[in-house]
């Protein structure tokens, strides 16, 4: 089998950002991204989804706000897995997992389907307060990195979390190990598959 690697770097006014992949990894992981609690979610997620990754911010406009770094990391993380996927000839393209933390369990659905879409469900109940990290990372971030990774890579990103904590690491924390295992399983080649797992005979 073809070695699934990839870089790609991207630079803007805004940022400057480098990510290296190994999909058929072995976990081998460098994040420097600038903000703290993404780091060790994109640790998380590499480590559960067994990728070699490497995620470096060589600059970023941090002196305005987190919002463009946040917002480029997803639109180069999912570039670089949709490069490194190639034709996708083989892949499960479906995965899924359920993941506990505390009291919050995240279910994370993923289709390489080509349409990128993101939705999270959250809790119809009274919702707490769920208070922002020390660097102002809140909940609305990571949504937003979660749509631009979902968008780029070409993903159906579903993921429904039962409750939601005060605490916005054991919200995340659930919900970037179920990516990480859901991505491992659609990434992975089925040997029955031939060519590319859609009956149209082609994913963009």
């Amino acid at each position: 089998m073809e070695k699934r690697i990839a870089e790609v770097l991207r630079k803007t006014n805004e940022t400057e950002i480098s990510i290296k992949l190994n999909i058929d990894g072995t976990e081998e992981r460098k994040i420097k991204t600038g903000i703290g609690l993404l780091d060790h979610m994109l640790d998380l997620f590499a480590y559960w989804g067994h990728f070699d990754l490497e995620a470096i911010v060589n600059w970023g406009d941090f002196d305005i706000d987190i919002h463009h770094t946040n917002e480029d990391l997803g639109i180069v993380l999912g570039q670089v897995f949709k490069k490194a996927l190639g034709g996708k000839v083989g892949i499960n393209r479906i995965g899924s997992a359920s993941v506990p933390m505390e009291e919050v369990t995240a279910a994370v659905t993923v289709d390489i389907s080509g349409r990128g879409s993101f939705k999270l469900f959250k809790p119809s109940a009274v919702n707490p307060v769920i208070e922002d990290d020390k660097e102002g990372y809140a909940l609305k971030d990571a949504e937003h990195f979660f749509e631009s990774f979902a968008k780029h890579l070409g993903m159906n990103l579903n993921i429904k979390v039962d409750l939601l904590s005060p605490d916005l690491h054991t919200n995340l924390e659930p919900i970037f190990k179920g990516l990480g295992i859901a991505l491992d399983q659609a990434t992975q080649i089925d040997p029955r598959r031939k060519g590319v797992p859609s009956t149209k005979g082609v994913i963009d």
